[in-house]
């Protein structure tokens, strides 16, 4: 038999990464012949931060450039930024993840190219295929364009909010349990799997957990070994045209969480809280989870995230309900008992 197997994958083909890397934004676009009309994406507070100073570099560049202020990511704004972007050439999202998700899924609505400009590194969307969009009061994941350039200023990262790096942080570490899912998935129901996403999954996770006494307020550093460890997970789900590598358990309690108590945390502080609980199901290490994010200052209880302890409760036995996807909680998911017994040892909710 003749070997027939064939796989497609699309990855950014530039990355600028650290300090003072916003100028290279125009002469990055130029080199890649987009066409001469620009879209950026961005919200007000981010126009402000970097979006006014990427509209001029595009213009020095010989570019038309447009600006839509949006807001939040949801279906009604994806549908206003698609009506302003039909005489455009390529979008840039500038911002943090709702205005880099509505650009991403705009671009790939439309079937054009999309640039990604973080102003905050609180997740790994600023370089994955996905995007998350608010559709009848629920959060949806959805395919998106997987961005051509990526330009990555820590020296504009490092101005915002310490809590959304922490976050950022906390969410590339929900990978250690969400590649242990993964494959508890392939192994049990036969999923399709990939050693490379895998791999580059781990070593994100890893990085941050090896790295986790340097990551601190006020230290450009810190946003250089969170994106860099943010862009390596986006990579690993283009790799694996699947969130499976940055996604599982505990992604399905954070969106359970999400549901319970709207507006209470940052996605990647529930993620962190759930990776320590899941980390403790899988049998792994889940006291070098908690240390991690304590030495980064992310939450660790559901005090600190600012929730009921029964919320963490109803969250846990409910998130296997979350999407069709097979991880650690089984297809039935936790009991109340087990949820508290599981809160309670991890630290989550009161002993």
């Amino acid at each position: 038999m003749s070997f027939e197997k064939s796989k497609w994958t699309q990855l950014p083909r530039e990355i600028y990464a650290g300090h003072g890397v916003l100028e290279q934004v125009g002469p990055m676009c130029r080199r890649f012949g987009f066409g001469e009309n620009a879209l950026i994406v961005t919200g007000s507070t981010s126009y402000e931060v970097a979006g006014k100073r990427v509209k001029e570099l595009l213009e020095d560049s010989g570019f038309n450039v447009e600006v839509h202020i949006t807001d939040k990511a949801s279906v009604e704004n994806l549908e206003r930024v698609k009506d302003h972007a039909h005489d455009s050439n390529f979008l840039v999202g500038v911002g943090g993840g709702s205005k880099i998700d509505l650009a991403k899924k705009a671009s790939y609505d439309l079937g054009m190219h999309f640039i990604s400009v973080p102003t905050i590194a609180t997740h790994d969307g600023i370089a994955s295929p996905r995007a998350s969009i608010r559709e009848n009061g629920t959060t949806v994941s959805m395919d998106a364009q997987e961005p051509m350039g990526i330009v990555a200023d820590t020296e504009i990262l490092i101005q915002a909010p310490y809590r959304y790096l922490a976050a950022g942080a906390a969410d590339v570490i929900g990978n250690i349990t969400a590649i242990k899912d993964w494959e508890l998935a392939h192994k049990l129901r036969n999923e399709e799997f990939s050693s490379t996403a895998y791999g580059m999954a781990k070593y994100s996770a890893e990085f941050i957990l090896e790295n986790a006494d340097a990551i601190k307020p006020n230290l450009e550093e810190s946003a250089w070994i969170v994106v860099k460890s943010i862009m390596a997970s986006g990579m690993a789900m283009s790799i694996a045209h699947s969130s499976r590598p940055a996604s599982g358990s505990e992604h399905l309690f954070a969106h359970a969480l999400e549901k319970i108590a709207p507006g209470k945390a940052l996605h990647g502080e529930m993620v962190g809280v759930g990776t320590i609980m899941m980390m403790y199901l899988h049998g792994g290490d889940w006291l070098r989870v908690r240390n991690a994010l304590k030495a980064i200052g992310a939450p660790v209880t559901a005090r600190e995230l600012g929730v009921e302890e029964e919320d963490i409760i109803e969250a846990l036995t409910n998130a296997h309900r979350m999407r069709n996807r097979y991880t650690i909680l089984g297809m039935r998911g936790l009991t109340e008992e087990a949820a508290r017994n599981l809160a309670r040892i991890t630290g989550v909710v009161g002993r």
